[in-house]
């Protein structure tokens, strides 16, 4: 699965990825002493993809309670399906 984070026209984080999760997605949390994202399933399960935080987002995700996840047909380049999340932030 390709997973790619990026900031939107108003400054909203977003996650693009390519295919649909095994489990339902209820939140993300980002932890700022590791500068990672982390996906928690429905039912608790935690999945951790290693989505590494560039530094220069963190304003970003400082600054956020919701995270548009955006599923993109890796053929057509089209959107499948879009979802916003809420974010939970771990600082350090």
């Amino acid at each position: 699965m390709v997973v790619e984070l990026f900031i939107g026209n108003g400054a909203e984080v977003c996650v693009f990825h390519d295919r649909p999760f095994s489990k339902t997605v209820s939140w993300l949390e980002y932890d700022t002493a590791n500068s990672k994202v982390d996906f928690v399933m429905e039912d608790g399960d935690i999945r951790n993809f290693g989505i590494a935080v560039d530094r220069k987002l963190r304003a970003y995700f400082l600054n956020t309670h919701l995270v548009s996840m955006i599923q993109m047909n890796p053929v057509t380049k089209k959107v499948e399906n879009g979802v916003d999340l809420p974010l939970i932030v771990h600082a350090a």
